[in-house]
């Protein structure tokens, strides 16, 4: 299989995002948000199938891990209270394009983060996801601030009671910021890729893994600046005391290969280890245009992995063998499904 870990709803029905911003500007007056708006099947249909499922069946991909759109939590938007709403509703929606396409599609949940709120208040949601929803994980916001960086590092012990119960569900998280609230950092191109990179540099810093060794998080977008600068983390660890990157974060943490040209694949495949990479392409997301030195989408992970030094067993580790230790929910989903 093809299992691809890094899929967001960006093409959600348009009274979704709407209904978003009308709960924004309700909150900003003072006044109760309208009524959610009903969806029906047809449009969420026509919402996948002119897109993620086209581009799946065009790319050979065959399951996406599918959650809400990331830069649109806006955990920096509203109280905790509209958080939460926002939350639910989009997890919802996900879980009804699970149900429409229970083959191509399986749940990764928002969390009602807020800045300055106890991350205690994201367990139940997490739970809900899990337990009801049937999700295999969720997306962890490690600056809710959208960019102010108010938030203890991850390795702090005001995340623990969250990671405990990650840990008893037996569910990883990917850490995934939102969008920016600062003008000086582009969401995609910067905001992302730094919180990315601080987030690692956080957990060489920290004792997170000894205290929770069944912890297991994913870095998105190739580990940001991680592996295109493996020595300076390898040394910077050395300087400041720490033990080996290798041993200390990396039999916990995970990349994806959202890079999007041949070398940086190439990198990423070389400086880290097989068993630590996951298939990624986050399509319809970041990067849609195509490259014109290729003529094929900048997004087209796929082929950047076909053309790769990895051997078979190597690709079939990539594209399937661990995301499924990485995400045992769906491991377990698709044994019970006969694949």
């Amino acid at each position: 299989m093809i299992i691809d870990c890094h899929g967001h709803y960006t093409t959600a029905p348009a009274a979704h995002t709407a209904w978003r911003q009308q709960q924004l500007a309700a909150w900003e007056a003072g006044v109760a948000p309208e009524r959610y708006p009903v969806i029906s099947d047809d449009e969420i249909r026509e919402s996948v199938e002119t897109s993620q499922l086209t581009l799946m069946d065009s790319r050979g991909i065959d399951l996406t891990v599918f959650s809400p759109r990331a830069s649109a939590m806006g955990h920096h938007l509203g109280d905790a209270a509209v958080s939460l709403e926002w939350a639910r509703r989009s997890n919802d929606l996900i879980a009804r394009v699970v149900g429409l396409y229970p083959d191509r599609f399986i749940g990764v949940g928002q969390l009602p983060q807020s800045p300055g709120e106890p991350v205690e208040g994201s367990i139940a949601e997490l739970r809900r996801c899990v337990e009801e929803l049937g999700f295999i994980g969720c997306n962890l916001n490690p600056d809710p601030s959208g960019g102010h960086w108010t938030s203890p590092a991850l390795t702090d012990r005001s995340w623990y009671p969250f990671y405990e119960a990650m840990v008893e569900l037996d569910v990883p998280a990917m850490v995934h910021v939102s969008g920016s609230a600062t003008p000086f950092f582009h969401a995609t191109g910067a905001y992302y890729i730094s919180a990315d990179t601080t987030a690692f540099m956080q957990l060489i810093e920290g004792d997170l893994f000894t205290d929770l060794p069944d912890l297991r998080l994913v870095i998105p977008h190739g580990g940001g600046a991680v592996p295109y600068h493996w020595g300076r983390y390898r040394g910077l660890a050395d300087m400041l005391g720490r033990p080996p990157v290798e041993t200390s974060v990396m039999g916990n943490v995970y990349f994806d290969t959202c890079v999007y040209h041949q070398p940086g694949i190439d990198l990423l495949l070389d400086v880290i280890d097989t068993g630590n990479v996951l298939f990624g392409s986050e399509m319809v997301g970041a990067v849609r245009g195509i490259d014109p030195r290729t003529g094929h989408h900048f997004d087209d992970t796929r082929r950047y992995i076909e053309a790769s030094t990895l051997d078979g067993a190597g690709r079939a580790d990539v594209y399937e063998h661990n995301a499924r230790r990485v995400y045992p929910r769906l491991d377990a989903a698709l044994r019970n499904a006969g694949r």
